[in-house]
């Protein structure tokens, strides 16, 4: 056996881990192949024989190499949140919708949660791997500070701010909380479903729907209004909510619409009683970023 395929064959065994820690790190499929192929890239380059714990070797280049990546990310200038083709993925308010992403990755970011994803792209690059590495994947401290190179106090403070951010902190008390979720996840179901009466028992008969022009087709109204309108509009959107997640968007229950697991749209919601009585489609990214977004917990 050729000295190297023994190497490349013990990489293999670790790829899918590698793969799943990546993605989690960067948020893209694409960008987490990069991580694992310079991670293979740095194994060929050094005696694998003289690494005791194989696994734990790759997973810590392989955060190293994420952990570069995302301050690469965060120092280019600022892009748009999402992007053509996610908008394309999820289809617009008032249109048909366009064609799906890569199927792969829209299963890898249902697998792992829209609404955690887009969290976690709202970390500093620190935050994000040490709440992945620890948080995620049960890491220990002292392994995570050598990652960042920080002391173990210094990465536990990281994962706990980050912890925080995930978690939020709603406006208003639990017994609320979890009466706007059930009315918003009850329309998400509805409007996946195309289930036009389910949408109406759920609107309020007046419920306005507004959106951002960004997020709306050419021709489409900025306001809509009265339930069968609205309900109609859910219908023939109802491919767009295969790619939303119920999330808390600044302390109340709301909705992320993130193709690929990277946020497009956000839907402000105002419950009344046990209908929604209106909300909003955001995409403007300068508006998407003053929003505050975390993951509903249970």
């Amino acid at each position: 056996m050729d000295e190297r395929e023994l190497p490349a064959e013990r990489f293999e065994e670790h790829r899918g881990h590698l793969r799943a820690v990546a993605y989690r790190m960067l948020g893209s499929l694409g960008e987490a192949e990069d991580a694992v192929q310079e991670t293979w890239l740095r194994l060929a380059r050094v005696d694998a024989s003289g690494i005791v714990n194989l696994a734990a070797w790759l997973q810590t280049v392989l955060s190293r190499v994420c952990l570069d990546m995302l301050r690469a990310r965060q120092a280019r200038p600022e892009e748009p949140v999402g992007g053509t083709e996610d908008a394309e993925a999820a289809g617009r308010p008032g249109g048909a919708g366009g064609q799906g992403g890569p199927e792969e990755e829209v299963l890898l970011a249902e697998s792992v949660g829209r609404a955690l994803l887009v969290v976690l792209g709202t970390l500093s690059p620190a935050e994000r791997i040490a709440f992945v590495l620890h948080d995620v994947f049960a890491v220990p401290f002292g392994d995570v500070a050598a990652v960042l190179d920080r002391t173990p106090v210094a990465a536990k403070k990281l994962a706990s701010r980050a912890r925080a951010r995930v978690r939020g902190t709603p406006a208003v008390p639990a017994a609320e909380l979890a009466r706007q979720r059930e009315v918003v996840e009850a329309f998400l179901a509805a409007a996946r479903g195309g289930d036009l009466a389910g949408l109406l028992a759920v609107l309020a008969p007046d419920v306005v729907r507004r959106a951002d022009p960004a997020a709306l087709s050419p021709g489409a109204a900025p306001v809509v209004r009265g339930a069968r309108a609205v309900a109609e509009e859910s219908v023939a959107l109802a491919r767009t909510s295969r790619h939303a997640q119920t999330a808390l968007v600044d302390g109340a229950v709301g909705i992320v619409v993130a193709p690929r697991g990277r946020l497009l749209f956000a839907l402000t919601v105002a419950v009344e009683g046990e209908r929604i009585a209106a909300f909003e489609v955001i995409a403007r990214p300068e508006r998407l970023r003053r929003l505050s977004f975390a993951v509903l917990g249970g």
